[in-house]
């Protein structure tokens, strides 16, 4: 294992103090584990865990509906309303108030929930990101303890056939622990 693979590997492993050899490096490998926990609210304030409710309620068809639906009873009313003279005719000034309050709200709202998501997708990819490396160096160190096994076992093979042909035994090569 060369010298890249286990700089990688004292960073996934951060309480690796000692120098190791390879073997015991991926023994500390495969008994740590490198994943973390993405999933923790614990963490969240209440604002946070508001602002998220919002972005999701905000980001239904049912709000969607609800909110058209809305729009329409107060434009019906007051259009009707307005021959008895009622509180917004036409153009509607105290409903675009309205809307344009519900925006500007919603608007920062929304970005905070998305901040938060963002942030989690960044975690989650930097998690991925070690348990692919682990997984790398693992399957790394198997290829080479596989090349080694079939290069002993080619050897061996080798030695065999030698002796078959009846060729001495001082005459075959010798394999190499």
């Amino acid at each position: 294992m060369n010298k890249r693979y286990k700089e990688l590997m004292r960073h996934i492993l951060t309480n690796v103090k000692e120098d190791l050899n390879d073997e015991e490096i991926i023994h500390l490998l495969l008994e740590h584990q490198v994943s973390e926990n993405t999933q923790s609210k614990k963490d969240y304030t209440f604002g946070q865990k508001f602002a998220d409710k919002i972005a999701a309620f905000v980001g239904s068809w049912t709000f969607i509906i609800t909110f058209l639906a809305l729009l329409i009873v107060w434009m019906a009313f007051n259009t009707y309303a307005y021959f008895f003279k009622i509180f917004d005719p036409y153009p509607f000034i105290l409903l675009n108030l309205v809307l344009s309050c519900v925006a500007a709200i919603q608007a920062p709202l929304i970005m905070m929930s998305q901040n938060r998501q963002e942030q989690k997708d960044r975690q989650r990819s930097e998690n991925d990101y070690k348990v692919n490396l682990k997984t790398e160096i693992m399957l790394e160190d198997l290829h080479e303890k596989l090349d080694s096994l079939i290069a002993k076992q080619n050897m061996l093979a080798k030695k065999i056939n030698g002796l078959e042909a009846g060729n001495s035994p001082k005459e075959v090569p010798k394999v190499k622990k």
